[in-house]
């Protein structure tokens, strides 16, 4: 080696160092490789197994619209006009209506914020849902809405109240006593308001990922028909007997129709 200056871009050891340095041809002893192996053992590797559940569990993308059975129920939502009081550009009606979870309508200005949601007919609604994720809004979560019905905007009566304050997922609306249906528990209204009143931690603006709201599909029970089964059809019924015969013996003629003579 000469002893001129190292080039430009290496790294040369200390004298000190180069001695214990291996050379190609350097072996290590028995002993050398099942110290290493065991220093290899000693390092603790922290691996959450549970990591690609998270992702999946808390992605949006896998809380897709209708998680609950909708059978014999129709989602009227498109038979409305929707406007909301304030809304970041790409954020707004088009964004919540969207069945895609990773869109939200995000409010721009002073709270309440308010969604209104405008039939062209009065409707009877039997479930309201609202979606919301504070995994991913935080702040922007909303943790009290209040909704209010009417046949215009000027005789809105609030018929719920929710508060919380980690949702995640689909909440529904508590329709209970409403007033409409058999049951008393069906929304009938022309209009449908939500106001988001609190946010979490106090947030300014809001995010609101999806509202659906749904009524009796009525193609379903016209197809259907709302005629009952007749009681035989039921488990372990009978039909009705025919007309009763004598057992064993066949009408004689004489006992047909008489013929007035």
């Amino acid at each position: 080696m000469s002893g001129g200056p190292p080039p430009t871009g290496y790294f040369v050891l200390p004298e000190a160092d180069m001695e214990g340095a291996l050379t190609p041809d350097a072996e290590l002893s028995a002993d050398d490789v099942a110290e290493q192996m065991a220093d290899v053992d000693d390092v603790d590797v922290d691996v959450d197994v549970d990591d690609e559940d998270d992702i999946d569990q808390d992605s949006p993308e896998t809380d897709r619209m209708e998680p609950f059975d909708t059978t014999g129920l129709r989602e009227i939502g498109n038979l409305a006009s929707w406007t909301v009081s304030t809304a970041k550009p790409g954020c707004g009606v088009q964004a919540l209506r969207d069945d895609d979870a990773n869109l939200y309508w995000q409010s721009d200005g002073p709270q309440p914020h308010i969604l209104n949601i405008h039939f062209i007919k009065m409707v009877n609604i039997t479930n309201i849902r609202v979606y919301l994720d504070f995994t991913l809004d935080e702040s922007y979560t909303p943790t009290r809405l209040i909704f209010l019905a009417g046949t215009s905007s000027h005789d809105l009566i609030d018929f719920a109240e929710l508060s919380f304050e980690q949702p995640k997922g689909w909440i529904d609306v508590d329709l209970t006593g409403v007033g409409g249906g058999r049951d008393g528990n069906v929304l009938r209204a022309f209009i449908v308001q939500m106001k988001v009143m609190e946010n979490h931690q106090n947030g300014k603006d809001t995010h609101v990922r999806g509202v659906k709201i749904y009524a009796k599909d009525e193609s379903v029970r016209a197809t259907t028909g709302s005629r009952k089964a007749a009681p035989w059809g039921e488990t372990g019924a009978k039909p009705p007997p025919a007309e009763e015969e004598a057992d064993g013996l066949d009408e004689p003629d004489w006992l047909a129709n008489p013929v007035l003579r």
